[in-house]
């Protein structure tokens, strides 16, 4: 009896532990002359399939290496979570085979991350329409490194009332790390003036001459970085 109550109890307590940092992100690439076909099947996929507590979130990237395809986010979740969720069913997967997949090209990424609270000057679920993520991936060995820069860098971020999110990737190829803007204000963000200088919000928050050093420590330890520009696609997405 006595173990029935302490189980009883500590139910509670094993809920707070499941933390809901886990976001699950895909990318998907329609074929040049098929995407008005393509989102026409995906926004009717993830109407039928992907709402309520595992909605999904459409973004479509404007710039970068991955310029021309769809960002789908779902979470956040906890890793449980995720566990068990389990397979959709046969009747999801014909849906997607049918009306999603023969509109696509064979490029396409996965990947798991979680939600770094330390690093972040946002809130997970303060999201925006308008977004950019810089992508840092650390040398072996030297993941360490890029979280003290990162650290630094939030300093100045919080100087300037920027909305930063970050996230550490999770079995999902090679380490990164990524630095995910949120434009309050939108894109009139990223004009000259709209901020201080970085270099002025750096080294008032960390020192005077400091800006060299973060130069040198992201040379020494980053294998290379890539950005890109992202909107919030709300006609795809979960109502």
């Amino acid at each position: 009896m006595k173990k029935l109550i302490f189980l009883l109890l500590a139910l509670p307590l094993i809920g707070l532990g499941q933390k809901q940092t886990v976001v699950s992100t895909s990318r998907y690439f329609p074929k040049a002359d098929k995407v008005l076909e393509f989102e026409k099947g995906l926004t009717a996929h993830i109407a039928k399939y992907h709402s309520g507590d595992w909605k999904w979130r459409v973004y479509e990237i404007q710039t970068g290496e991955d310029a021309g395809g769809y960002m789908v986010v779902e979470g956040p979740k906890s890793w449980d979570e995720f566990d068990k969720r389990g397979n959709l069913g046969d009747e999801h997967t014909k849906d997607w085979n049918k009306n999603v997949a023969p509109y696509m090209s064979d490029k396409y990424s996965s990947v798991y991350s979680e939600y770094m609270e330390d690093l972040s000057t946002v809130p997970l679920a303060s999201f925006t329409d308008k977004i950019s993520i810089t992508h840092v991936f650390p040398k072996p060995g030297l993941s360490a490194m890029v979280e003290d820069v990162i650290k630094k860098l939030k300093k100045a971020w919080e100087a300037g009332t920027q909305t930063v999110a970050v996230y550490k990737s999770v079995a999902s190829g090679p380490f990164q790390y990524t630095l995910v803007s949120r434009f309050k204000d939108g894109l009139k963000e990223l004009e000259e003036g709209y901020r201080k200088p970085f270099k002025e919000r750096y080294e008032a928050a960390n020192g005077e001459g400091t800006l060299e050093t973060y130069l040198s420590k992201i040379t020494e330890s980053t294998d290379h970085v890539w950005a890109e520009l992202l909107f919030y696609r709300p006609d795809l997405s979960a109502k």
